[in-house]
């Protein structure tokens, strides 16, 4: 039964209120111009803090150049190997390990340990992922030390395009600085005798001690992974020592690294 209230001769029946296809749009409008925003306002904020260690990246990966071209590499294969592996630490390992006659089994395995850092890094940032297994994949390949660092926002979150703008000027810095390396071959103490190669290690104290402020969690990670380090050096290979130190990292995963907003909001 019709219980709908009667309408009078040559009335107009009231509208009803619908929402325009226009009109929905127009709301989702400033929400998607403020995460796109965001996202530009990440991968800038990237690009800046990874100009500083792109500019280091470059140095280092001169001396890389030259050194790998000086013992006998070529022209080729040094800047292949900073295109696809791209990073300063494994790639010195690979290089000394050849120099010093330990065989290629030797120099690929001193690498593959000193970046089995990122094993643990690829995971904990791995939920800020987005898309399938390739694209999480190829997005995966930003993560760097100095990236990963930068691109962390406490609580183990992070900004994924922070973290993209920051790779994205130091790979061409370091394959550019390698492919000078091997074609100028600059002398291998240059870099020592300017005091350049004392740049990224002083990058990342500062780095450290930023984050050692941000959380109590962070402190005694680093304080294990210190003590670790100390008495790992004196039995084991520094790469073998370095790797070793990272499980003090499984006492923040533990624990969780509270950002200092919290810590001061709890404590008051």
């Amino acid at each position: 039964m019709d219980r709908s209230p009667p309408q009078a001769k040559g009335s107009t029946p009231a509208p009803t209120a619908t929402v325009s296809e226009s009109e929905s749009e127009s709301a989702t409008a400033p929400a998607q111009r403020a995460a796109g925003d965001s996202r530009r306002q990440g991968f800038v904020a990237g690009v800046k803090v990874g100009t500083g260690l792109a500019a280091a990246a470059f140095v280092l990966a001169v001396t890389f150049g030259a050194f790998a071209r000086a013992e006998g590499w070529g022209v080729l294969a040094p800047i292949v190997c900073s295109l696809v592996v791209f990073s300063g630490s494994a790639q010195f390992a690979l290089a000394t390990a050849l120099a010093g006659g330990g065989g290629m089994a030797t120099a690929i395995a001193a690498a593959a340990l000193i970046n089995g850092r990122f094993i643990p890094m690829g995971v904990a940032v791995a939920k800020d992922l987005r898309g399938g297994r390739i694209r999480r994949a190829l997005e995966g390949q930003a993560v760097v030390d100095g990236s990963w660092v930068a691109a962390h926002l406490g609580g183990g979150r992070f900004d994924r395009y922070k973290l993209f703008g920051a790779t994205a000027v130091q790979w061409p810095a370091w394959v550019a600085g390698t492919t000078l390396g091997v074609v100028v071959a600059p002398p291998e103490s240059l870099v020592e005798s300017l005091g350049l190669d004392l740049v990224f290690p002083a990058f990342f104290l500062l780095l450290l001690l930023d984050e050692l402020r941000g959380s109590r969690a962070a402190r005694g990670a680093a304080a294990l992974g210190a003590c670790l380090a100390a008495a790992l050096v004196v039995w084991v290979p520094a790469g073998l020592a370095l790797l070793g130190a990272s499980a003090g990292a499984l006492l923040g995963v533990r624990k969780g690294l509270v950002p200092r907003d919290r810590e001061e909001a709890s404590g008051s």
